[in-house]
This record gives C-alpha cells, sequence and structure tokens, in this order.
C-alpha cells in the first residue's frame, strides 16, 4: 500500500513531497477528517515535535477530498458558484459532479498536509530553505500587516519588487503592485472637496423646501380666497334672483287685487285638460270636448226657450193690477214683479250669447 504526503510550509513557501509505503505509519491517518490536526513523530522519527495539519488530497482515480461530505467514499452532488471543487464557465452554470468525502481511507493516493509547528531537526527541502515571495500584498494594509508597520511608516518603500532578467542575464526592469487604498495628499484633498459639496447640496435643499413650503402655502391662501369669493358672489345672485322673484309675486298679488276690486265677478272657468301627447289619445280628446260643446249647446237652448214665457208672467200681472187699481195694495203688489223682471233680465242677456255660440256650433257640424 502506498501513500503520498504533500508536507507545505507556509513560512518558508517550501513544500515537499514524501511517499509512505509503510502502513503502519499510515494508520494514524485513517478515519481523521480534513483541518484535523496530526502529530508528526507518528510519521517518523524525522518528524520528531513536529505539527501537521490535513488540509486535503486525492483518490486514486484523481477525485478531490471536499469538505463538509462526512463520507470515507465518492459522492456526486450538484455544485454551482461559490462551492469548492467547482469553477463556473459561465454565468450561472450548475454541473453534477464527483467528489470524494473529507474523511482520510486507503483508498486516497495524496493527502496535503501543512506545517503548523516546526520540530526539532532540520527537514532537508522544507525548512532548510526559504523561497521568495514572487508577488506579494497590493493593500496598504496587508503590507502594514505583513512587516509590521505603524501608519507613520511609508508603505511605498516596503512593496515587494520582482526583477525580470532579458535574454543576456541581465535585469531588464523592476515590477511592483500599485498599492490599493493608499491614502494620500490628494485623496484627502477629494474627500474633503466631496464632503463640501455634499455640505453644500445639503443647504440649497434645506432653502428649495423652504420656498417651496411658502409657495405652497401663497397657493393654498390663494386658492381659499378665491373660493370664499366664489361662494359670496353665487349667495348674492341667489339672494337677488330671490328678491326679484318676492317682488315679481307681490306686484302680481296687488294688480290683482286691483282688478278683482275694479271688474265684476266672472264666472270661474274650468281649466282645460292639457292635451296627451299621443295622437289616438288626443284625437279621442279632441272628440269628448265636441260632443261636451254640443251637450251644452242644446241645454242653452232649451233653457233659452223657456226664459221668456217666465219673463212675461210678471208684465201680464202688473196690466192687471194697474186695470183692478187698488186703493192701499196696489204699491207693493206692482214693485215685486218689477224686482223680478230685473233680476231675470241679465240671465237671459248671459244666455243669449250661448244661444248664438251653440248655434255657430251646430251649423259648423252639419257642414
Amino acid at each position: 500500500l502506498e501513500m503520498k504526503l504533500n508536507i507545505a510550509n507556509p513560512t518558508t513557501g517550501a513544500q515537499k513531497l514524501l511517499e509512505i509505503t509503510d502502513e503502519r505509519k499510515l494508520r494514524i491517518l485513517y478515519d481523521k477528517r480534513m483541518a484535523q490536526e496530526v502529530e508528526g513523530e507518528s510519521l517518523g522519527e524525522e518528524f520528531k515535535g513536529y505539527l501537521f495539519k490535513i488540509t486535503g488530497g486525492n483518490d486514486k482515480q484523481g477525485f478531490p477530498m471536499k469538505q463538509g461530505i462526512l463520507q470515507a467514499k465518492r459522492v456526486r452532488l450538484l455544485l454551482k458558484k461559490g462551492h469548492s471543487c467547482f469553477r463556473e464557465r459561465k454565468k450561472g452554470e450548475r454541473k453534477r459532479k464527483s467528489v470524494r468525502g473529507c474523511i482520510v481511507g486507503p483508498d486516497l493516493a495524496v493527502v496535503n498536509l501543512v506545517v503548523l509547528k516546526k520540530g526539532e531537526a532540520e527537514i532537508e527541502g522544507l525548512t532548510d530553505r526559504k523561497i521568495p515571495l514572487r508577488l506579494g500584498p497590493k493593500r496598504a494594509s496587508k503590507i502594514r500587516k505583513l512587516f509590521n508597520l505603524s501608519k507613520e511608516d511609508d508603505v511605498t518603500k516596503y512593496v515587494i519588487r520582482r526583477k525580470i532578467l532579458g535574454a543576456d542575464g541581465k535585469v531588464k526592469k523592476v515590477k511592483k503592485p500599485k498599492i490599493q487604498r493608499l491614502v494620500t495628499p490628494i485623496r484627502i484633498q477629494r474627500k474633503r472637496r466631496l464632503e463640501c459639496l455634499k455640505r453644500k447640496r445639503v443647504e440649497k435643499n434645506k432653502v428649495e423646501a423652504a420656498e417651496y413650503a411658502r409657495l405652497l402655502s401663497l397657493r393654498r391662501t390663494q386658492a381659499r380666497e378665491a373660493l370664499a369669493s366664489k361662494k359670496s358672489k353665487a349667495s348674492a345672485r341667489a339672494s337677488q334672483k330671490l328678491s326679484v322673484k318676492v317682488s315679481q309675486k307681490i306686484s302680481q298679488k296687488s294688480t290683482a287685487t286691483v282688478v278683482a276690486t275694479t271688474e265684476p265677478p266672472k264666472k270661474a272657468v274650468k281649466a282645460e285638460k292639457p292635451a296627451p301627447k299621443d295622437s289616438k289619445v288626443a284625437k279621442a280628446a279632441v272628440k269628448g270636448a265636441k260632443k261636451a260643446d254640443a251637450k251644452a249647446s242644446k241645454v242653452a237652448a232649451k233653457a233659452d226657450a223657456k226664459a221668456p214665457k217666465a219673463v212675461k208672467a210678471p208684465k201680464a200681472d202688473a196690466k192687471a193690477a194697474k186695470t183692478e187699481k187698488p186703493k192701499a195694495d196696489a204699491k207693493p203688489k206692482a214693485a215685486a214683479p218689477k224686482a223680478e223682471a230685473k233680476a231675470a233680465a241679465p240671465k237671459a242677456q248671459a244666455k243669449a250669447p250661448k244661444t248664438e255660440a251653440a248655434k255657430a256650433q251646430k251649423s259648423k257640424g252639419k257642414k
């Protein structure tokens, strides 16, 4: 049984690959999970005093170990952006991939270890050499942290530079990263300017808001005043109309009283009903009115025929009274027939026009 141990030393940047065939040394790694610590003495005498940490590994088919899968075998998972063991090729892509569980077993080909604590002896190729960093940190705070700098120290002097050699082996140029989040006098000036602009903008907004509120209140008062004047005008107009109507009614009543006192009383005439809108109903109403007029004319004619006889009777009585010539009772008897004749005369005169109108309607009906 073979297993490779890939040991890395972060302090020097060196790595070393060891092949272990003794299963008794490897048993200490079995059933351990990723991120657990292992003592180096169990792996060999040369690792006495060292402390290692398991960071991952690959099985014999090349599938990587994934943290969080508590199994000592291979599983298939649907992975997306942000998951380990997966790199997104398209935006929003998801893919089902085979990964190895986080528990160490004999089916692994490589186990990755990191040195947490250095032991007594040096390990050849791991702790006895130092590999310089090709690229250093770019952020100002991380550079200060790496070199333990204070805020007063100049960060630009501690940037990690790298030399690029030409074809002849001479230094062609030196490259260094641009420091990010570096506070400079220009940056401070820009920040001060932005704060000033922001302050001016706030003051301007306050002034504009006050002006707008003043204008709004003015418009509202004007609108209220306009509405009040409109209502007052409408009420004055209505009161004027009412007074005109009242005066007209009073004048009509006064004229009616004057006419009533001056003119003799007339017979009340029945108000004619308005003709209905429908043609059939209107024709029926006209026919009914004609029949009523004909009946009224007949009745008036009969009354005219009887009226003269009633009027002549008192005259004959008067002549007889004159012939008899009573001494004491003659005067009162003659006065009574004269009064009766006077009362009957206006009735005959009133009926005469009706008879003429009835005759005219009869002649029209015959034609």
